[in-house]
C-alpha cells in the first residue's frame, strides 16, 4: 500500500492515511522507544466501542458500530477513517473478517507495519468484486511495485464477509483468503531476506479514496479510477480481528540498527495491551479463563505460590492445634492439684474434727471432768451426745462441673479423646 509515494501535492487531504504507512521513529536511523509487545491471542469483535478503545488507537475519522460490526465510511473528501493497535506482534497471525467497501477509487485495507516500515498488505479496490491485492515491502524499499499480486475471492468482496489472513514468521510469510494459502513468500525470495518483512508490526485496519482528483493518474489509476463522492457513502465493515503474537513479553527492544529479526529481543513480563483486555473483560471472563491467558511461566509461578501457602497455612493449624492440647493440658493439670489439695484438706480438717471430737471438745482432756464441766453434755443426758462417724466425708467434683471445665479450656477444639488422664495423648 505504498500509495504515499505517489502523492503530489495532496499532504492536506491525506496526512492521517499516511499514518497507515507511516512511522514516528526509524530504529534504523535513531535511538527508538520500545515497541510495546502484544504477547497474547485473541479476537477482536467490532461490535462495540470498547473493544476499539482498549487496545487501538483512532488515527483518523469516527468509526459506526452495528450488530455485524465496525463501519468504516468515506462520505466526502478528507474522511479516513483508520484505527492502529496500540501494541505490536513480533511474528504472527493476524485474521480480519470484514466485508470491502464499494466505489470506484475507494480502497479497503489491512496493513501491517513496523518502524523501519517492514510491511504487510490486504487491499480491496471499490471498482473490483472479485479479487484481493496481497503486497509487502522491506525497510520501505520502493524502488519496484512489482510485489503486489492479485487473487480470486469465491463470491463479492463487497457485498460478503471473508477471513483475510495473515500468518507471519522468520522463514516465510503466508496469504490466505477463507484458511485456504494463496500465496507464500519465503525468506530468501524477498533479496535474500533483506526486504523480507521481520520486525515487529502494529495492525492498522482503515478505508480512504485512492480515487481523488488531487492524486495523480498512477495512483488514481491503481485505484481503479477517480472516486465520484456524490455516489457515496462507501463503507467497509469490519466483524473481528484474531491476532495473534508469536512471541511473548512486555515490549520488544531494538538492540541495533540491523534491522534483523535477530536483533529484536523480546523483555520478559506482561503487556499492558494483556493487561487491559483482561481488565475490560472482568465482567464476562471466568477467572479459569483469565488464568489460561497467562503466560506458561506465570502459570507455573501461581501453582509453586499456592502450594507455598497452602503448607504454610496447614503448619500453622498444627501448630495451633498442639499449643490449645498443650496449654489445655498445663490447665487441667493444675486443676487436678487444686482439687487434691482441697480434698486433702478437707480429709485433714475431718481428722482433726473426729480426734477432737464432735462440737469442738477434745476428748482427751475431758474424759476425767464431771457432769458441770462439761457444760451439760455429759453421759447422763442419754441421746443429746453427738454421733462421730466412722468415715469422713470428701468432697467430690461433679460430672457436669467436669465437662464446663473442659469447655473453657477448649478440648474441643482439637481433640475427641477421653479427658482423664489427658496428658497420656500429648
Amino acid at each position: 500500500m505504498r500509495f504515499v509515494t505517489f502523492l503530489l501535492g495532496a499532504a492536506a487531504l491525506f496526512t492521517s492515511v499516511a499514518g497507515q504507512t507511516s512511522t514516528l521513529c526509524n530504529p534504523l536511523n535513531a535511538t527508538c522507544p520500545n515497541d510495546p509487545a502484544f504477547g497474547m491471542n485473541h479476537t477482536f469483535l467490532f461490535n462495540t466501542s470498547s473493544t476499539v478503545t482498549t487496545s487501538f488507537n483512532i488515527t483518523a475519522g469516527t468509526l459506526n458500530y452495528t450488530a455485524d460490526g465496525a463501519e468504516f465510511t468515506v462520505a466526502k473528501r478528507l474522511d479516513s477513517p483508520t484505527i492502529q493497535s496500540n501494541f505490536n506482534i513480533m511474528f504472527g497471525s493476524v485474521s480480519v473478517i470484514m466485508k470491502a467497501a464499494a466505489g470506484t477509487g475507494i480502497v479497503s485495507s489491512i496493513v501491517l507495519e513496523s518502524d523501519d516500515l517492514d510491511e504487510i498488505d490486504w487491499e480491496f479496490m471499490g471498482g473490483n468484486a472479485t479479487f484481493a491485492e496481497t503486497n509487502y515491502f522491506g525497510k520501505g524499499n520502493t524502488t519496484a511495485y512489482d510485489r503486489a499480486i492479485y487473487y480470486p475471492v469465491s463470491s463479492d468482496v463487497r457485498a460478503n464477509f471473508h477471513n483475510y489472513t495473515v500468518d507471519w514468521t522468520a522463514d516465510k510469510l503466508d496469504w490466505l483468503i477463507d484458511s485456504n494459502v494463496v500465496r507464500t513468500l519465503h525468506y530468501a525470495d524477498a533479496n535474500q531476506g533483506r526486504t523480507y518483512p521481520q520486525t515487529p508490526m502494529t495492525v492498522r485496519i482503515g478505508i480512504w479514496a485512492g480515487g481523488d482528483s488531487s492524486l495523480n493518474k498512477y495512483t488514481i489509476e491503481w485505484a481503479g479510477g477517480e472516486t465520484d463522492y456524490s455516489k457515496g457513502p462507501y463503507t467497509m465493515s469490519v466483524q473481528s480481528a484474531e491476532i495473534k503474537d508469536y512471541s511473548s513479553g512486555s515490549a520488544y527492544e531494538w538492540t541495533d540498527r540491523s534491522g534483523s529479526w535477530q536483533s529484536i529481543k523480546a523483555l520478559p513480563g506482561n503487556s499492558t495491551a494483556m493487561n487491559a483486555i483482561l481488565k475490560a473483560q472482568i465482567p464476562t471472563l471466568s477467572a479459569a479463563q483469565k488464568f489460561q491467558a497467562l503466560p506458561q511461566a506465570t502459570k507455573l509461578a501461581v501453582y509453586g505460590g499456592s502450594g507455598a501457602a497452602g503448607a504454610i497455612l496447614l503448619a500453622a493449624l498444627l501448630f495451633y492445634c498442639i499449643r490449645q492440647r498443650r496449654t489445655g493440658a498445663l490447665e487441667r493439670e493444675a486443676y487436678n492439684a487444686k482439687v487434691e489439695k482441697e480434698r486433702e484438706d478437707v480429709y485433714k480438717d475431718q481428722m482433726e474434727l473426729k480426734e477432737k471430737g464432735y462440737g469442738g471438745w477434745n476428748n482427751a482432756e475431758v474424759a476425767n471432768q464431771g457432769e458441770d464441766a462439761l457444760g451439760g453434755w455429759g453421759k447422763t443426758h442419754g441421746s443429746n451426745s453427738p454421733t462421730v462417724p466412722s468415715t469422713p466425708k470428701f468432697p467430690n467434683v461433679s460430672t457436669n462441673e467436669i465437662d464446663r471445665a473442659d469447655e473453657l479450656w477448649g478440648f474441643s477444639k482439637c481433640s475427641t479423646k477421653s479427658r482423664f488422664p489427658f496428658t497420656k495423648y500429648l
